[in-house]
């Protein structure tokens, strides 16, 4: 009984813990940038709602629940308000740019998210869909936002690169992950490409309801990876984009990784700029494999030799990182 009463105790003082520790964060995110703050707790609440609604409404537009994208959508969008905000902390000297680039992202942010879930509600697609004039107007509108707030995060990337940082692990780990989001965010305008599918409808009927495609060699729709959507038929090029855009939590989570370990400065920023290249790579390998319309889980000969390649060079930038010892390291094995 004393031994269950224990394990409860130990239980609640992990939650209450945790609870503190997300409060503190959060407290800490809210004096750093109280816009991105507010707009990833919108978000959070948002996807609850959508995880909900997931379970509650049984639709399917475009051959997945109705509720699913908004649900990645808002999870997604809540992680980057939030990175976004922790990334400000490391540039007190640029509350001009940060004050700008919090605005113009929060307030794309709630519009995007706003559109996707009308859209779902009404029963329709919210992304490619160009069937009436409003919706082509919602489409366009969404575009011209990630356009505007990708534009603006680059100025936040040319911040990082002229800061300072007493810490030059999480320095190059923020530059080169803010740098590869940006550019990861790119990969996105490869979809809104009308497809020759969709060219020649328009060229016969003179209409053309939907404008673009995430999956490359077939139509949108059919069977996904669960929990993605992602195509398991064809290529889809929203995998290459996934990674791009979240290649600033993968570099920040390397260099706290490094951090931790406390390696010697000079090592610990030759770990993350070869994660940084590591992680190009395979952005660029999934990119490939998409516009060659093989699906992600279906990986050709050609794919799987070049994924060996990656994991190859990806052992031996790790293996001549441990190899080559650092000054201080040298100088410590001498005077010992």
């Amino acid at each position: 009984m004393r031994a269950a009463e224990a394990t409860a105790t130990a239980a609640g003082s992990k939650t209450v813990g945790m609870g503190t520790r997300l409060r503190s964060a959060v407290a800490f995110l809210w004096a750093v940038d109280r816009p991105l703050t507010a707009v990833g707790l919108l978000m959070t609440s948002a996807a609850v709602l959508s995880a909900v609604s997931l379970v509650l409404d049984a639709r399917v537009i475009a051959g997945f629940p109705a509720w699913l994208k908004p649900l990645k959508f808002a999870t997604s969008l809540s992680i980057y308000c939030f990175t976004l905000a922790w990334i400000f902390s490391y540039l007190p000297d640029w509350s001009r740019t940060r004050r700008w680039v919090s605005i113009i992202t929060a307030t794309v942010i709630v519009f995007e998210l706003a559109a996707i879930d009308v859209q779902a509600w009404r029963g329709t697609t919210s992304h490619f869909n160009t069937s009436t004039p409003a919706n082509g107007i919602v489409f366009g509108l969404m575009g011209l936002g990630i356009l505007t707030q990708t534009l603006a995060s680059g100025f936040a990337a040319a911040a990082l690169w002229r800061q300072k940082f007493a810490d030059p692990v999480m320095g190059w780990a923020l530059r080169l992950g803010m740098t590869m989001t940006i550019a990861g965010a790119f990969i996105g305008f490869l979809m809104t490409q009308p497809t020759s599918a969709q060219i020649a409808e328009a060229k016969a009927t003179h209409q053309m309801p939907v404008s673009g495609a995430h999956s490359v060699g077939g139509p949108d729709g059919g069977p996904g990876v669960p929990g993605t959507g992602w195509s398991t038929e064809h290529g889809d090029l929203r995998v290459p984009h996934f990674l791009g855009l979240h290649s600033i939590q993968a570099l920040a989570f390397v260099g706290l990784i490094v951090r931790r370990r406390r390696f010697p400065a000079d090592r610990g920023v030759r770990v993350v700029q070869a994660a940084a290249v590591s992680y190009v790579a395979i952005v660029v390998l999934f990119l490939w494999q998409a516009l060659q319309g093989e699906s992600v889980v279906a990986p050709g000969g050609v794919m799987q030799v070049m994924g060996l390649a990656w994991l190859a060079m990806t052992a031996g930038l790790l293996w001549a990182i441990a190899m080559r010892q650092s000054p201080a390291t040298t100088a410590s094995a001498v005077q010992r």
